[in-house]
């Protein structure tokens, strides 16, 4: 057979990749917490490396192994490990490999609770640079000798900004400093990071990849570009046989075993199963978000509308050649200055005010006042958050009714 397509490897790769017992189309859910070995030698060669096995489920189960198993197929990896949660997955790893003194080039656009944690890592000694990632300029010139990577998302939330990949990642192969890029908002088939030469890949598998809103889990990703040899935080117990290995070995060691952020054997099989329409979501939910930011651009109450799928974005053209076959879900827009983001929300039926992304259905959030209360007005406006800013995450609902929907409620807020 030729090349399947995007959906066809999708609905079979648990069956394909992983093959299930007894005919099974999915991989069974295992809870056991321990795993026999009938040769005590079996254990020893497992601790010490020497082979593969499950020994304790902290570290490995059969359930979390078939999804990391698609998981890496998906975004065309060396290896893959899964955490309870996207930022599980980030924290889990940055702890693993930086140590103090370290410095990281970081998007000045990051999410909220990214951008939180990374102000963490700071209280450890490891030094942090937020820069403009649309511009590749601004990256270089944050540069340092002791600079380990950079850190940006392929498409910011909320505003949309959209990062140079292909810029960013010629730089830091340049410089062998690993390449780190969260693709949640954009996952396969939308974005292939690996294609602009990012190291590491991380997604927050409760949005997309999982797209129910039912279950939470993260996942990294070594897409085995970056030279481990030339890094130099790589602890010589965890330089493994296969190079290639080292990075996800030691993230394996010092970060889900050691920190302990385990996605639970039940997490993965829901996450795995919500795999299957990815493609088919992502195509449903990117239509309705082009024609519901198109619809919102021209409407008297709304000031500002950010979304790349729109000509004058200001990296419209740069998201028109990283994505493939649409421009994301998201959006967010301002509203004129004389209506209340909290009365439009109100008004709102079919919408609901929720803080989550990726939903078959579609959320809407009053920013400033929620996910980013935290920072200041400043570092706001840093990062083009207004104070009258909605972010919008848009489902598969039928799209008359979700334009309907929000054009009764603009009309309700203006009225008053």
């Amino acid at each position: 057979m030729t090349k399947q397509g995007f959906t066809t490897r999708q609905v079979h790769a648990d069956r394909m990749l992983n093959t299930p017992e007894h005919g099974g189309v999915h991989t069974s859910t295992s809870n056991s917490v321990l795993f026999e070995f009938k040769d005590a030698q079996g254990i020893i060669d497992a601790f010490q490396g020497k082979r593969a096995a499950h020994v304790y489920s902290r570290s490995s189960s059969p359930s979390v192994a078939a999804l990391q198993n698609m998981l890496n197929e998906l975004e065309g990896g060396v290896g893959t490990l899964c955490f309870s949660t996207g930022m599980a997955a980030i924290s889990s790893t940055l702890f693993a490999l930086l140590k103090a003194g370290d410095h990281l080039i970081v998007s000045q656009y990051l999410f909220g609770n990214t951008r939180s944690f990374f102000e963490t890592l700071k209280d450890f000694g490891i030094h942090v640079t937020y820069t403009d990632v649309t511009d590749i300029e601004q990256v270089v010139e944050a540069y340092q000798p002791n600079t380990k990577g950079v850190y940006c998302e392929t498409v910011a939330n909320p505003v949309t900004q959209v990062s140079d990949l292909h810029a960013i990642g010629q730089f830091c192969e340049e410089k062998h400093i690993l390449f780190m890029v969260d693709n949640t908002m954009t996952p396969p088939p939308l974005c292939y990071a690996k294609d602009y030469k990012a190291s590491l890949i991380f997604c927050s598998l409760t949005k997309y990849i999982a797209g129910h809103g039912n279950v939470l889990g993260g996942a990294v990703t070594d897409t085995g570009h970056f030279n481990w040899e030339k890094y130099t935080n790589i602890k010589s117990a965890y330089k493994v046989a296969d190079k290639a290995q080292w990075g996800i070995t030691q993230i394996k060691k010092k970060g889900l075993r050691d920190l302990g952020a385990t996605l639970a054997p039940e997490s993965a099989t829901a996450i795995a199963i919500g795999m299957e329409t990815l493609g088919l979501r992502l195509q449903r939910s990117q239509q309705n978000a082009l024609k519901l930011a198109t619809f919102l651009d021209n409407h008297h109450s709304v000031s500002e509308v950010f979304y790349p799928g729109l000509a004058d974005h200001p990296q419209h053209f740069m998201a028109r050649e990283q994505l493939n076959n649409g421009y994301g879900a998201i959006l967010s827009f301002n509203l004129v200055d004389n209506i209340d983001p909290v009365a439009f929300l109100n008004e709102m039926e079919l919408v609901i005010c929720a803080t989550h992304l990726g939903d078959n259905r579609t959320l809407a959030l009053p920013v400033a006042p929620t996910i980013y209360f935290e920072n200041t007005a400043e570092e706001r406006e840093k990062m083009g958050v207004s104070d009258n800013m909605l972010r919008i995450s848009v489902g598969i609902e039928d799209t008359d009714d979700l334009i309907a929907d929000f054009r009764n409620a603009l009309h309700a807020v203006a009225s008053e």
